[in-house]
């Protein structure tokens, strides 16, 4: 597997897929930068993530800014809870995440000690079963107990703590309006939801998306691609009502079956099992028809885009794993030489964002839904005396009436009780920062029967969020294959890519430099161009061998040999098979494939084969 791993990752750096950033200055550990190869199949995957999930959903995108106001990332919870626990060796001060170096050394003792007893062995498992569990303290006991030092010195480590694992930073020269680069893209779309709704017509479900950087400041990264410090984010925030999460196209892939790892199986030491979605739905598995709905579009998105199904499943979060306040949620996790990688989050995480937006912001993001004949229903009423109010707080009366206004019915009936025992309360606003004297002539606060008209509430989200770097080197490791050389000397690399992502979808090779043949290169070139398909020229005299072998370690699906002045040779990359095409026709048989309107083997017949010594491998 390492050296799979390596190959794999050596020829993705020769090739320019990716390198590591700042590389003349030895780099930062945990930033890469994509080449021209890179880009592309970047480019390929997410213009397919909007092709497939924004259009073919009807989304509403967005584009919000990497740098966010901490009063933000305070109430969506991320300013105090997002952190890793952190040891630092205690001379040098190099700090390394605490649960890494617990799990290397369980997994080191249970690979390499031949000496371990089945009872230490069972003890390593489940510590690294357990290990997401385990809180500072407990973390700090098992690394004390096990002797564990730090890895390049061997010297003592200090006790686990908190580290953020957020960019901060602040937001204009003064340094008095804190902020941070954004962990996540979610929250921006959170926060417009008053707009987005109003945008789509007060109607629900709708569905918000956006492509963005994302920033965490790991503490330990490693595993190239998979924990960076900077990477791209796909999100979806799929409002729906709480009382309704049926799907109208759930049918469109109740039928998908794919290997699922419900929470039971994995607390009963069973394997992941193929199972049919429409099953897991309806047996309670999974918890809803639009969450299931969702894992099945993410499974036809990655399968297109060439993820392996064999190594492919997606893992329910164990009880422990889910926040309390998520109805659901479930992995899309990738098998690649490191293990299986958390590729794809998708879960239902109830009303808790909009929740804690409208009681951190003051202002209600909610949704309505309008009844056919009113009812009559008990209905708190807060009535706030705005003359008052502005003689009292001027410019701030308006803050101040949103705040009384989006107070939930507990707080509205204890504050009623105060001012009718004491004549005045103290009452925080959130939007000015600190706490406010509310009187009895302020604020009228009743219950009263009313016809209602509608049914106000904070709508659940479902959210599939994609790690869009770590699914492209899945995808690079279930692409890559070698093959020997026609000489059988050495072994070739190649990148079986679906022309879907493939970073260039054909090169053009005149067989001999000749400038007859260059010149039909050329109009091949214009055609291509004009088709709107990705290409490359190599006029270089090396033989057409190495240039078919060059291409294939670019994973470029076909290629054109130009060796007459009517007619050319096009090559596919995996079969190695070949066809006669006129020079007319070869741009829109090369735009059928890589558009994906025809396979290879629908040209195969069309066309005469053509094989000749001198253009194989």
């Amino acid at each position: 597997m390492e050296a799979f791993r390596q190959a794999v990752v050596n020829t993705l750096e020769r090739r320019l897929f990716y390198i590591p950033s700042f590389k003349i200055y030895r780099g930062v550990a945990g930033l890469y930068d994509y080449g021209p190869p890179g880009c592309a199949v970047k480019s390929n995957v997410l213009a397919f993530w909007r092709q497939h999930f924004v259009l073919e959903e009807n989304m509403l995108e967005v584009d919000c800014p990497c740098v966010t106001p901490e009063v933000v990332l305070k109430a969506s919870g991320h300013v105090d809870k997002f952190t890793d626990l952190m040891v630092k060796d205690e001379k040098t001060g190099t700090c390394y995440r605490a649960d890494h170096l617990l799990k290397d050394f369980c997994k080191e003792k249970l690979e390499k000690d031949p000496k371990i007893t089945e009872e230490k062995a069972a003890e390593f498992k489940h510590v690294i079963a357990v290990l997401d569990e385990f809180s500072a303290e407990e973390l700090g006991s098992k690394i004390k107990e096990y002797g564990i030092t730090a890895p390049d010195t061997k010297n003592p480590l200090s006790a686990p703590y908190p580290f953020n694992l957020m960019f901060q930073t602040s937001i204009g020269p003064s340094g008095v309006s804190p902020g941070y680069m954004r962990p996540e893209t979610a929250q921006g779309i959170f926060v417009n939801f008053k707009d987005l709704y109003y945008y789509n017509g007060n109607k629900l479900p709708f569905a918000a998306a956006q492509i963005g950087q994302a920033f965490r400041n790991e503490i330990s990264p490693r595993q190239g691609l998979l924990r960076v410090r900077e990477f791209t984010l796909a999100e979806i925030e799929h409002f729906v009502d709480p009382e309704d999460k049926s799907h109208p196209k759930f049918s469109e892939v109740a039928n998908l079956e794919f290997l699922m790892f419900p929470r039971q199986d994995q607390v009963s030491g069973q394997s992941a099992r193929i199972i049919r979605l429409g099953e897991a739905v309806s047996g309670g598995i999974v918890n809803n028809e639009t969450l299931g709905y969702f894992i099945g579009r993410v499974y036809l998105f990655l399968t297109y885009l060439g993820i392996d199904k064999e190594r492919l499943r997606f893992r329910q979060h164990l009880a422990n794993e889910m926040a309390h306040y998520a109805a659901d949620c479930w992995d899309a996790e990738i098998e690649c030489s490191y293990g299986w990688i958390e590729c794809v989050g998708i879960a239902d995480r109830s009303a808790y964002d909009l929740r804690a937006h409208t009681d951190k912001s003051g202002v209600p993001l909610v949704a309505a839904e309008k009844f056919a004949e009113p009812i009559e229903v008990e209905k708190l009423v807060i009535t706030p005396v705005k003359k008052e109010l502005g003689l009292a707080f001027k410019g701030n009366q308006k803050m101040v009436v949103e705040a009384l206004e989006a107070m939930g019915e507990k707080e509205a009936m204890e504050m009623k009780a105060t001012l009718e025992s004491k004549g005045e309360v103290e009452f925080q606003v959130c939007t000015l920062g600190k706490d406010v004297t509310i009187k009895k002539n302020m604020v009228t606060i009743s219950k009263e029967k009313k016809k209602e008209h509608q049914r106000v509430f904070t709508p659940s989200v479902i959210e599939p969020s994609f790690g869009i770097g770590r699914i492209i080197y899945c995808l690079y490791e279930h692409s890559f294959y070698t093959r020997p050389s026609k000489g059988g000397d050495e072994q070739l690399n190649v990148f079986r890519f679906p022309p879907l992502v493939a970073p260039i979808k054909c090169t053009v090779f005149p067989l001999v430099q000749n400038q007859q043949y260059e010149e039909v290169a050329k109009r091949i070139a214009k055609s291509l161009t004009a088709a709107g398909i990705s290409y490359k020229i190599d006029i270089t005299g090396t033989s057409i061998g190495k240039r078919y072998a060059r291409t294939d370690e670019l994973g470029v699906p076909l290629a054109i040999t130009v060796d007459s002045t009517t007619s050319v040779t096009l090559r596919e990359r995996d079969s190695k098979q070949q066809i006669r095409v006129s020079i007319e026709e070869v741009a829109s048989v090369v735009k059928e494939v890589t558009d994906g309107l025809n396979t290879w083997n629908d040209v195969l017949w069309k066309y005469p084969t053509h094989s000749s010594a001198a253009s194989e491998d």
